[in-house]
């Protein structure tokens, strides 16, 4: 075997492993509540009462903010699932013969690939993009929570069999990316962060 093919192995063990020992960690109260931390009809309500809480705080200001907000975790998820899920066709866990098998799926299984995680590459735009764009420590609490959603988000993902860490990994390193993108384009159109103050 080739040194490519013998890192690719291990890396592949790997990400198994750390799949099966978090999907594997289960009880009825953890499987309850990662399919509630995990359904879009609960973070989507969620992502609506954050915009208008900052519509209520910012009022005019808002709209350079909104609109490369959603514009990042919008593109996060359209990449993840339109372009990378379909480009590189990569099963879901729970469709991989070789693990379907061996893992608790508490709330079924989902689309066919998984590499990237959509949930993931969302929220980590939209917590990168927190961080980075509002000012100083009135919102501190606020950008804490976003990470500690995106954190369990993520983890809801492999708990449930969806995603491998690979995916998850993946997924929010895209997002964050776009989030710093969206910074880097706020900071440069109206003034950024100083306009919010």
């Amino acid at each position: 075997m080739t040194v490519a093919s013998l890192t690719r192995t291990f890396f592949t063990d790997l990400d198994h492993q750390l799949l099966l020992a978090i999907n594997h960690a289960h009880t009825p109260a953890l499987d309850r509540f990662m399919i509630f931390v995990s359904d879009r009809y609960v973070w989507f309500p969620a992502y609506a009462l954050l915009i208008l809480w900052l519509i209520d705080i910012f009022r005019r200001q808002a709209w350079q903010l909104l609109l490369l907000l959603i514009g990042a975790v919008a593109l996060a998820d359209s990449i993840a699932s339109k372009l990378f899920k379909p480009f590189f066709a990569r099963l879901r866990p729970c469709h991989a013969p070789g693990l379907m098998g061996q893992l608790h799926l508490p709330d079924g299984c989902g689309g066919q690939f998984g590499f990237l995680s959509s949930h993931a590459a969302n929220s980590f735009a939209l917590a990168v993009f927190l961080l980075l764009v509002l000012p100083g420590r009135r919102f501190r609490a606020l950008q804490i929570v976003a990470f500690l959603w995106a954190g369990l988000l993520s983890y809801s993902r492999m708990y449930l069999g969806a995603h491998y860490p690979s995916d998850v990994l993946g997924g929010a390193l895209i997002g964050a990316a776009l989030g710093v993108g969206a910074t880097w384009i706020f900071r440069r159109w109206g003034g950024g962060s100083q306009a919010l103050m």
